[in-house]
């Protein structure tokens, strides 16, 4: 298992060394994910966080018309769950599929414990992470409420990197920003033309 895209991102948030991140690596299971394959599925049980080594996933829930509403984009380097679900044991509101073929790097709840006690570094690691996530799950209710689609579409294209902006399926940023793909089309033409 190749840890390097982990073990620099782990290192951007606290100091580990060699040793201890071949510690870390032994809690984490690597998995293949082919294109639209289901990670996490709505109404299971999510018992793990996912990493992303390689690709991009997404999560997301559909409604009771049939819709779908994208909450986050992971691309790689991003870490990707349904947190609530992982917490309170509680069956998941998401699914988490992946966009493309990728590789994704699974820490399961039950051994995350043992990782702390193991490596006492990596809890504040996963409180940092955690701080960052709610801000920016914050953010994105704020601006879903007050913000034009237009803004939200910039938002989206300042948030995720090139890759995920310009390679995914142009229906899924309309689910993530809340828009129909027709009415994205549009208003991405009058950007553009602008």
């Amino acid at each position: 298992m190749d840890i390097s895209v982990l073990a620099k991102h782990i290192r951007l948030k606290v100091d580990l060394s060699d040793a201890e991140i071949e510690i870390v690596a032994g809690y984490f299971v690597a998995k293949e994910l082919p294109k639209r394959t289901i990670l996490f599925r709505e109404g299971t049980i999510v018992d793990a966080i996912a990493f992303v080594v390689e690709g991009c996933l997404r999560s997301y829930s559909i409604d009771e018309n049939g819709f779908e509403h994208i909450l986050q984009f992971a691309p790689k380097g991003w870490w990707i769950t349904d947190m609530l679900s992982v917490i309170k044991s509680q069956k998941s509101v998401l699914n988490v599929e992946s966009i493309v073929d990728s590789k994704v790097l699974l820490l399961k709840r039950a051994t995350q414990d043992e990782l702390f006690d193991r490596i006492p570094k990596m809890e504040r690691f996963f409180r940092i992470l955690t701080e960052n996530a709610l801000c920016a799950t914050r953010q994105r209710v704020i601006e879903g409420m007050s913000l034009t689609a237009k803004d939200r579409y910039i938002n989206f294209c300042e948030t995720y990197p090139e890759a995920v902006v310009n390679h995914i399926p142009q229906k899924y940023v309309a689910a993530y920003i809340g828009v129909t793909p027709e009415f994205l089309s549009k208003m991405r033409s009058q950007l553009y033309r602008s």
